[in-house]
């Protein structure tokens, strides 16, 4: 382990997190998950191994790396069926490492093959976490779920204007037509936002442990089955410039799955396809956003060069279902 990672002033930490009880003496650390969102480390003393998060290095924009609002949610799933790490400790005092950051548990696991028993275990994780009432959690008002659909389909537009920077066939035909079906809701849900194998951790093929909590809120869970489903057709995209995503079962079949939440949850899918629309649109638009930062060199690390080829198939696939 490196003395002193990047973003982490270790001398501090370590006065700080003894403070707290949480450490004893001298720290190692060393950075994980890639370091292309938040920032995550693991960190050790003589005794206890803990997990430190914190936003990425030189970030200005508070509200779209919430550290507060990520220890939050965790720290309210604690006590249910939905595995997550214990948290332990959240500062808001940005002179201790340079940012706010929390500190949680430990979790042994890893990424292994997505297989037909995994992904059933992580569908059926996904159906326990949508039937978690909010309100019983203390997450009543975690969002606004009322237009959340609405506001999803013109927030990734409004992306994509952001980042055009070649001609993208059936693009605004897949926008124009999921923003002319907007399907109503069920019951609203804490949804993650993005529930994929990268974001969890596997030990002897149960999932462990579901991290990155950045972006969930409030809304409508079927978006978080869609893009479940969608990423294991398009493993490439769990992660894009980090290590190269495991092979998913060629076996593993979506309806399937969709079937088995279905039956977890208790929830209506015949909208399902809708909602795969939206997640193709979600990820093309994130591609074309990469593809358009790496032909400005704006990215570092490998895996980016090929993301771009990725859109136009997303595209096709979501005018498929819509």
């Amino acid at each position: 382990m490196n003395a002193d990672p990047p973003g982490l002033d270790l001398a501090r930490l370590s006065r700080h997190l003894e403070r707290e009880g949480l450490t004893r003496g001298p720290l190692r650390a060393e950075v994980i998950h890639g370091g292309k969102s938040n920032l995550t480390y693991v960190v050790c003393d003589a005794e206890r191994t803990l997990v430190v998060r914190r936003p990425p290095l030189g970030h200005v924009l508070a509200t779209a790396h919430d550290m507060g609002r990520e220890h939050r949610v965790m720290t309210a799933l604690r006590d249910t069926g939905v595995p997550v790490p214990a948290t332990y400790h959240l500062c808001q005092d940005p002179d201790v490492v340079g940012a706010p950051f929390y500190v949680m548990e430990y979790v042994e696991g890893g990424h292994p093959p997505l297989t037909p028993e995994i992904a059933r275990d992580l569908v059926s994780v996904l159906a326990t976490l949508h039937s978690i009432d909010p309100d019983q959690v203390g997450l009543g008002d975690f969002g606004r779920p009322d237009g959340f659909l609405e506001r999803q389909v013109g927030r990734w537009k409004r992306q994509l204007d952001a980042s055009r920077s070649r001609e993208v066939p059936g693009i605004d035909d897949l926008y124009a037509r999921l923003a002319r079906d907007v399907p109503h809701s069920g019951s609203p849900a804490i949804v993650h936002g993005d529930f994929k194998l990268g974001n969890t951790l596997i030990a002897d093929g149960r999932v462990r442990a579901v991290l990155d909590w950045e972006m969930s809120t409030l809304g409508d869970p079927l978006t978080d089955l869609a893009l479940f489903l969608l990423y294991g057709e398009f493993a490439e995209l769990d992660g894009p410039g980090d290590a190269a995503p495991e092979p998913v079962a060629p076996e593993l079949a979506a309806p399937e799955l969709a079937a088995h939440y279905a039956d977890a949850s208790g929830r209506d899918i015949s909208r399902l396809g809708w909602y795969v629309g939206l997640a193709c649109f979600k990820l093309a638009v994130i591609a074309e956003g990469i593809h358009f930062r790496y032909t400005k060199g704006l990215t570092v690390g490998e895996g980016f060069a090929e993301v771009g080829d990725q859109v136009a198939p997303l595209v096709a696939r979501g005018l498929m279902e819509v």
